[in-house]
């Protein structure tokens, strides 16, 4: 016996136009106020900065003047870079926290569901402990590529046996292989001191420090991320149906949700590897973009990745005052506001709803 589909009234065309006009002025100022933030992190730091003097440090030409080549080296080689890893890190974490929930149907998973942020952590103890590797720089590819290996066995993991292709399945995965990589990453810190001091720093998550030397590499692996993940945004949107009716509607689930895994691998392991992990942030911006946009990941993922660098990057300013002279660690900040917010926002969810 053949079934018909029940058609749902299609929304009325102003609707629809309103709709879109609202989510491109959200975007519009999503942008304006990461620009905001970006002209904020370039002035406050140990040493504040007025307008003028960031202008200098920006554009001005070498000058004899002692104080104003101290401003130039300071805006040039420590806030310009560390603003500029803030929002292509904070980018590449929120659109990678929009994806993984896609992909896996699952509100509460994150990039680390993946084992992103263990097989970083474990390659960079590795590459201390067993290769005496000491350079920063020498640590970024080490945690990406400990990154990567780590998604491609979770994923490989959920690809056989019965439950292939299972989004719990996938979930079980990552789990399995973070828990395991974190306690054998946690044996080699304890027996290296060297390990476990860089561990410690590391595992904070912070974006100051790293040069364009880190950043240019690093975001080049988040530009393919990040094409990888626009060109799988119409197949999320489906496979959020169900996959029968995914496959129903001539979406190849298998090929889509391994582009969109290895998007999300280049993107949260590419961030994770130049910061260390940043945890929460994509989780949380993820909800927020769902919140202001609806399911359509065709405007979810643009929201995420402007949220995403907005918060990393607001996090990191107020992580620069509330404790100076010293400064907090931009993922520790992300952690102590972001979780009240997040659980303040579900509350509310649950409110509106009873």
């Amino acid at each position: 016996m053949r079934t018909t589909a029940v058609e749902r009234p299609a929304p009325a065309p102003g609707t629809a136009t309103a709709a879109r006009r609202r989510r491109v002025v959200g975007l519009g100022i999503l942008a304006g106020i990461l620009v905001a933030a970006a002209a904020v992190s370039l002035a406050v730091g140990t040493r504040a900065l007025g307008p003028a003097e960031v202008w200098h440090g920006l554009f001005a030409a070498p000058d004899p003047d002692q104080r104003l080549t101290e401003i130039r080296l300071i805006v040039q080689t420590v806030r310009v870079p560390r603003t500029v890893l803030a929002i292509v890190a904070g980018i590449a974490l929120g659109i990678g926290g929009a994806l993984i929930q896609g992909y896996t149907r699952n509100p509460i998973a994150d990039t680390g569901l993946l084992g992103v942020n263990s097989g970083a952590s474990f390659a960079v103890v590795t590459a201390i402990a067993v290769f005496g590797l000491t350079d920063p720089f020498q640590y970024v590819w080490s945690a990406f590529l400990g990154a990567g290996l780590a998604g491609a066995v979770v994923f490989g993991l959920a690809s056989i046996g019965r439950g292939a292709g299972n989004p719990l399945t996938l979930a079980l995965a990552g789990q399995g292989v973070t828990v395991f990589l974190a306690a054998v990453t946690t044996a080699v810190a304890l027996s290296d001191q060297a390990s476990l001091n860089a561990l410690r720093f590391w595992n904070a998550g912070s974006v100051a420090g790293a040069g364009f030397d880190v950043i240019r590499p690093v975001t080049a692996f988040i530009a393919v991320g990040l094409v990888l993940a626009l060109t799988t945004l119409p197949a999320v949107n489906l496979l959020n149906l169900g996959d029968d009716v995914a496959r129903a509607l001539g979406v190849n689930t298998a090929l889509s949700r391994t582009v969109g895994i290895a998007a999300v691998t280049l993107l949260a392991g590419a961030a994770t590897a130049a910061c260390g992990p940043i945890a929460f942030l994509g989780l949380m911006v993820a909800h927020v973009a769902r919140y202001l946009t609806g399911p359509d990941y065709r405007w979810l993922v643009p929201y995420a990745g402007l949220l995403g660098a907005v918060v990393l990057l607001v996090c990191d300013i107020v992580g620069r005052v509330v404790v100076r002279p010293g400064e907090l660690d931009a993922g520790i900040v992300v952690a102590l506001l972001g979780a009240p917010f997040f659980a303040g926002l579900v509350w509310r969810g649950k409110f509106k709803n009873t």
